[in-house]
């Protein structure tokens, strides 16, 4: 059964990990997929693996011009839009202390001002009953050391989730949250520190699961699926945790 039949669906941050997983999974139940992303080379593995049929745009999330362009593309192809997945975010390891004002500012216009206005900008696309996913994470409510703008950004982003539910749903826009735990995606570890580094914080988070493994992009995607289908038709400002029982202990 496919359960996003005739429904067109634009995932943000859809060129790789689980953008990528989540528009093959919904291209599989059905939906026009549309999605962005920044690396030219990971755009064109993703239309390739998507098909022609895709949209694929490159477009900084962070950056407003480019976000009014691509709804405007989805516009001229599609006409609506009845999934949004604001997901693309970046994530760079610093010690509090060493944060600069340029690495606050550029982590925040992706991953707390880009969905802002990705969401606000698609709202003259969004159908009645459409469904709106924004990825957080896990670290909004445990807090990560090193990653401190990072946290706080997706602490935005839950509360903002909840915000807007309120004040979306009754236009008939359902808004809720998918909050991943330690996924194994091609953008973990892709950080300024050693490799030995890196190594050693995965071995950390597998020590802490009580799944003993990271997640994968798919799974992220069958959350995704189900937020975006009429199968969580009831479910509103909501927040799916999946990370293996990772946060449980917390």
């Amino acid at each position: 059964m496919q359960k996003l039949a005739d429904k067109t669906a634009l995932i943000t941050g859809g060129n790789s990990g689980i953008g990528l997983a989540t528009a093959k999974l919904f291209s599989a139940h059905g939906a026009r997929i549309a999605i962005t992303g920044r690396n030219p080379e990971s755009l064109q593995q993703a239309q390739e693996i998507l098909g022609e049929d895709a949209l694929v745009m490159q477009s900084e999330a962070g950056r407003l011009d480019d976000i009014d362009n691509a709804m405007a593309a989805v516009r001229e192809r599609f006409g609506r839009l009845d999934v949004l997945v604001a997901n693309a975010a970046v994530a760079l390891p610093t010690p509090f202390a060493q944060v600069t004002e340029a690495q606050f500012d550029d982590i925040n216009a992706i991953n707390y001002k880009g969905v802002f206005f990705t969401i606000q900008k698609a709202l003259p696309l969004l159908s009645a009953g459409a469904s709106v996913i924004v990825t957080t994470s896990i670290s909004n409510q445990a807090g990560a050391p090193n990653f401190s703008v990072y946290a706080a950004g997706k602490a935005a982003l839950r509360s903002l989730v909840q915000s807007l539910a309120l004040e979306l749903i009754d236009r008939g826009i359902r808004v809720n949250a998918i909050s991943p735990g330690p996924i194994d995606t091609p953008g973990f570890g892709r950080w300024d520190i050693p490799q030995e580094a890196v190594q050693a914080i995965r071995e950390e988070f597998v020590r802490r699961s009580p799944s003993k493994r990271f997640g994968r992009a798919d799974e992220v995607a069958q959350a995704a699926l189900f937020l975006a289908s009429t199968d969580s038709s009831y479910v509103v400002g909501a927040e799916i945790v999946v990370d293996g029982g990772f946060s449980l202990p917390l």
